[in-house]
């Protein structure tokens, strides 16, 4: 779906970045074609000024945006969800980011989750970014607890996976 999206702005590089934008951050377009997070609206020249644009641009693509039906759908009921990433070192939170080698193989989250619940660790939060929006895209496993040097071994010797990392 990402890709048909792009497609649609095949012709104006500044314009994918702006739909990028939307879709990482889970910002919609309302009917009068401002860029809401929630209720509240986001100056368009807020949005040009984080990817470099013109404002005129965000504009422009949000015109798009409610003209194509099946955009105007997507954009009007996308929404954002909170991430305890941020909040991980405030919170005393335990951040483990893990890149696969096939971010769209079957079974990474479940075999990652169930290797962790077989070591009694609970996860508060679980994001994994999309391989359509991210060229390395990471599962990203927010728990309570320092994990043991045994759970980081048994999923580093999972056959999938690539790179783990700490935060």
């Amino acid at each position: 779906m990402f890709d048909e999206i792009m497609e649609k702005f095949e012709g104006s590089p500044s314009q994918q970045a702006v739909i990028r934008l939307l879709l990482e951050r889970g910002f919609s377009v309302n009917d009068d074609g401002r860029v809401v997070s929630g209720g509240i609206e986001i100056p368009n020249t807020g949005i040009a000024r984080e990817i470099g644009v013109d404002r005129r641009v965000v504009d422009s693509t949000t015109d798009v945006i409610l003209e194509d039906p099946e955009l105007r759908r997507i954009f009007q009921n996308i929404s954002q969800v909170p991430s305890l990433m941020d909040l991980a070192p405030v919170l005393d939170l335990t951040v483990l980011a893990i890149a696969v080698d096939d971010a769209e193989r079957e079974g990474i989250v479940a075999e990652i989750t169930g290797t962790l619940a077989d070591h009694g660790i609970s996860i508060r939060q679980t994001i994994s970014e999309d391989p359509e929006f991210t060229d390395e895209p990471r599962l990203y496993l927010i728990t309570d607890e320092n994990l043991p040097g045994d759970v980081i071994t048994a999923i580093r010797d999972l056959g999938f996976v690539r790179k783990i990392e700490l935060q």
